[in-house]
């Protein structure tokens, strides 16, 4: 990987693989469910995971295979990180497409995975999978994704 690729001018479909992946800061709020205003688009956040989202380490439980088990599981490319509003406004695919910097906490920038988690910026801990929740409407958060 090239140092410091999540910086300057370089275009989201100029990294190669590994850099695409390393972009992902680990926080887990993508893979949180979000509820949509009819009326307004306006998105909700909730405290309701993928079913695949470890809640503790807020990670995945098997990225890999994620789509065999949860079909309607995003595959985010380049070309879509500017398009996805649902992304958190920290992540890092979002960041780099609208031509902004990492956060501090990020694990590229400070050299530190668990940062994201001192800095409150993830899910860990807060959130319950899908397979205990019932009706999403009762798991509305305030927190800011």
């Amino acid at each position: 990987m090239s140092d410091r690729f999540w910086e300057g001018d370089t275009r989201l479909d100029q990294l190669d693989r590994a850099q695409w992946e390393a972009l992902c800061d680990g926080c887990g709020k993508c893979c949180l469910h979000k509820l949509e205003d009819a009326d307004t688009g306006a998105l909700a956040a909730t405290n309701v995971a993928c079913r695949l989202l470890d809640t503790e380490a807020a990670r995945c439980r098997d990225y890999r295979h994620r789509h065999a088990h949860v079909p309607d599981c995003i595959r985010l490319t380049p070309r879509d990180a500017a398009t996805f509003r649902w992304l958190p406004s920290t992540c890092a695919y979002r960041l780099r497409a609208e031509g902004k910097p990492l956060p501090d906490w990020h694990y590229l920038v400070c050299g530190d995975r668990e940062a994201v988690h001192r800095a409150g910026e993830s899910t860990r801990g807060w959130t319950v999978s899908e397979d205990e929740a019932e009706d999403l409407e009762h798991h509305m958060t305030d927190r800011e994704l």
